[in-house]
């Protein structure tokens, strides 16, 4: 069992690059590229791209800042998702758990799609509106 979902397919742009980075930081284990770490001696963060890697220091997330962005409406099209995550766990159980780290973390339910038995999942918003997927999968 994996305490993390595994990210299975990346900059995401934000209005609050660094906050949008420290969910995903959160809800991934993941942490940053040497250098982007909030400033520790209480300097201004003005970071406008941040990247996150994996324990191997693979790049898996980069976000960008921009001064606005439009929230995507999935399900409706009006403000298309234009991407979005998929994010696979080994069971129903740890879909189930890791919809509640995503939510205590500042995401919020979008769609629930757990009595498919076939592929159970979630699609939720992060803090700033883009939709990711979260699945029970095998790989």
């Amino acid at each position: 069992m994996s305490d993390y979902p595994v990210l299975m397919h990346t900059a995401l742009d934000a209005t609050d690059a660094r906050a949008l980075a420290e969910f995903y930081r959160e809800f991934l284990g993941l942490q940053y590229r040497p250098g982007d770490e909030p400033p520790a001696d209480g300097t201004t963060d003005d970071e406008d791209w941040l990247v996150l890697v994996d324990g191997n220091g693979n790049r898996k997330l980069a976000f960008q800042q921009v001064p606005t962005l439009a929230r995507p409406t999935w399900p409706s099209h009006n403000v298309p998702k234009q991407m979005h995550l998929d994010l696979r766990v080994p069971t129903v159980n740890e879909l189930e758990r890791h919809r509640r780290r995503a939510e205590q973390l500042g995401a919020s339910l979008l769609y629930d799609r757990t009595q498919d038995s076939e592929e159970p999942l979630y699609v939720l918003a992060d803090p700033e509106g883009h939709p990711f997927c979260i699945l029970v999968g095998s790989g």
